[in-house]
């Protein structure tokens, strides 16, 4: 019953009238924010990122690298060959599949309505109910409804990829509340965030899937709610949506100026240089670029010096990820903070800048770097010092008074101040030198194995070793293939991997599954560093349960000083920002989010497509 809150809340804290008064406070709202209230008012007609008067219609088609032969999104099973677009792809949309509520690229983590109307929690985020919209409906033409939710609910938990069942966890209950309505009511578990994740679950309709068979891959066209309907398949060639036009959701605010076209054509391509290639034909209508050599080198062609392909660049506020060397601490050559210091200051960044990547990166030293959630020349505030006051020893001075910067080098290759201090930093960890090796108190050589998959990481790889052996270090670069990467990476069977951490200006429960203590005994956690320290989890916890944002960043600070302190990885470099390429006649907004670009939210423009640019 919608009623039985304050039983639940008794069940729980041990007492009822504070629960009781809370519950009795919460309000259905048209969105929820991770902390504060929303940007957008309930009455917003269009989101500030877009072109609300954007032509609809034409096709776009886009290239990418791989296979597929899945689509069904959510299941375990061909987790890594699902076709691209259908759910939950970062750079194409949620095609087919939608979630309760839609995030805003604009916010650091805030929820707008979209299967769900209205959302309502209390002070404490012990519950969150929706209640559906409704005119929500799939493109069958059937209504969603709370039995679907349930539905989905079932299948995510039993058949559905783990992160489903790590945002479910708390919830201890799951109930219908009147015809419209599902409320999630969860365990002491749950944090700020637990609403918003689980506001963020696909809806999946229950009498378009066969429950026996559902963990299956299938080959056979899902149904969802979304803007596309799956029009065509090839399987690991190419995949086609189709506008649906009774798409239930197109005149609802937060879908103003997005999902333009009416066909969207995913090529798929075994090799990268085809897949450019088709690009440069005009085959595909966007290449979204990430290799700065391949940026400088690869667009002298006359599509580009004539106009019809545009080279863009993009500012974000968001923070970049961090790209860096994993220490596996796990290892004893490892386990030593002031030697996992000491190697980090010699990679020869200002050197492989110059000589690998045309001086494209800039230096990575935070986790959330280039945002306000970084600690990277920042003198640590009052509020950081009271969090990390029991924990002292744990944040190097450097880092707590903001003068901490990655170690910056001659770019010789060959930097003898930094060799010295790098040497000196080994010598106070009991390292000497034997002959030309340096090896350890127990006679022990300095040596470890930098395990890499593709061959962009082994030639870094290969450039950071060069430096060591300087040092009577003996690193050696082991490429393997895929599936080998991936086992020995989920067994923790490596000395050093290459890793990229994503960043977001809501950090929140997924920093657990990367630093916490818990884990670093899990096989197949992203804990690759087996970092085990109390401090790292204590402010995790305080960060996912922060109310303000000023505690929030203070608290996101104040973690951050303690993962650059510890050495756990040796942070590379990062791209100043977003970059693509585009035929002249695919269009965008002039406003980019806080997220950087939404291709859901480019355009067509088949006017200039039949009258290419002066030449």
């Amino acid at each position: 019953m919608r009623h039985s809150f304050a039983a639940v809340c008794a069940a729980i804290l041990g007492f009822v009238p504070l629960c009781a008064a809370t519950a009795a406070r919460a309000e259905p709202a048209h969105a929820i924010a991770m902390q504060g209230e929303p940007a957008l008012p309930p009455d917003f007609k269009v989101p500030p990122y877009v072109n609300a008067e954007a032509p609809q219609g034409g096709t776009v088609r886009y290239c990418v690298f791989g296979n597929f032969d899945n689509l069904n999104p959510v299941i375990v099973r061909g987790a890594l060959t699902t076709a691209r677009g259908i759910w939950l792809d970062k750079e194409f949309g949620n095609l087919v599949f939608e979630p309760l509520m839609q995030r805003s690229p604009d916010e650091p983590f805030t929820m707008y309505g979209l299967l769900a109307k209205t959302v309502e929690t209390d002070d404490k985020r012990s519950f969150v109910e929706f209640h559906l919209d409704p005119r929500a409906k799939f493109s069958d033409g059937t209504k969603v409804t709370p039995e679907d939710v349930l539905f989905t609910v079932r299948m995510l938990r039993e058949y559905g990829r783990p992160m489903y069942a790590n945002w479910l966890r708390p919830a201890v209950k799951i109930e219908k509340v009147g015809d419209d309505g599902i409320r999630f009511t969860f365990d002491e578990t749950a944090d700020r965030e637990t609403p918003l994740l689980i506001s963020g679950l696909p809806v999946l309709p229950e009498h378009a899937f066969d429950e026996k068979t559902f963990e299956r891959t299938t080959l056979k066209p899902v149904i969802g709610s979304g803007p596309y309907v799956i029009d065509d398949v090839k399987p690991g060639q190419e995949i086609t949506y189709r506008k649906n036009p009774d798409y239930w959701a197109k005149d609802l605010p937060i879908r103003a100026g997005t999902f333009n076209y009416d066909k969207v054509v995913i090529d798929y391509y075994r090799d990268s240089n085809a897949q450019f290639e088709a690009f440069k034909k005009g085959n595909c209508h966007v290449y979204l670029e990430g290799d700065p050599s391949h940026w400088r080198t690869a667009y002298d062609f006359p599509a580009v010096n004539d106009g019809r392909v545009v080279k863009e660049t993009f500012e974000t506020g968001a923070p970049a990820n961090m790209l860096g060397f994993v220490f596996n601490t796990r290892r004893p050559v490892f386990a030593d903070r002031q030697v996992r210091k000491a190697l980090s200051m010699l990679f020869d960044f200002e050197w492989a800048n110059k000589n690998l990547y045309y001086g494209a990166y800039q230096r990575t030293g935070s986790f959330f770097q280039n945002s306000e959630l970084s600690a990277l020349g920042r003198p640590a505030s009052e509020k950081e010092k009271a969090l990390l006051a029991p924990y002292p020893g744990d944040v190097d001075p450097a880092v707590m008074d903001g003068t901490y910067r990655p170690t910056v080098s001659d770019g010789s290759g060959s930097d003898r101040a930094v060799l010295r201090e790098a040497l000196k930093e080994l010598q106070g960890a009991g390292y000497s030198f034997a002959g030309r090796r340096l090896v350890g108190p127990d006679g022990t050589p300095l040596s470890f194995e930098i395990l890499v998959q593709s061959p962009e990481q082994e030639k870094m790889a290969e450039a950071y070793t060069r430096t060591l052996a300087r040092l009577g270090i003996a690193a050696s670069v082991r490429l393997v293939d895929d599936s080998q990467y991936q086992a020995r990476k989920n067994a923790f069977d490596f000395d050093m991997i290459v890793a990229a951490y994503s960043a977001s200006l809501s950090p929140g429960a997924e920093q657990a599954y990367r630093w916490s203590s818990e884990a670093s005994t899990v096989n197949g956690s992203f804990n690759y560093a087996g970092a085990h320290d109390p401090a790292i989890d204590a402010l995790i916890q305080k960060i996912v349960t922060a109310r303000s944002r000023e505690d929030f960043v203070a608290a996101v600070r104040a973690y951050d000083r303690i993962l650059i302190s510890g050495h756990y990885v040796l942070p590379l470099f990062h791209l100043p920002e977003q970059r693509l390429a585009r035929w002249w006649f695919i269009r965008h907004p002039k406003t980019t989010p806080l997220y950087g670009y939404q291709l859901p939210n480019f355009w067509r423009d088949d006017a200039a497509a039949k009258q290419p640019p002066a030449q």
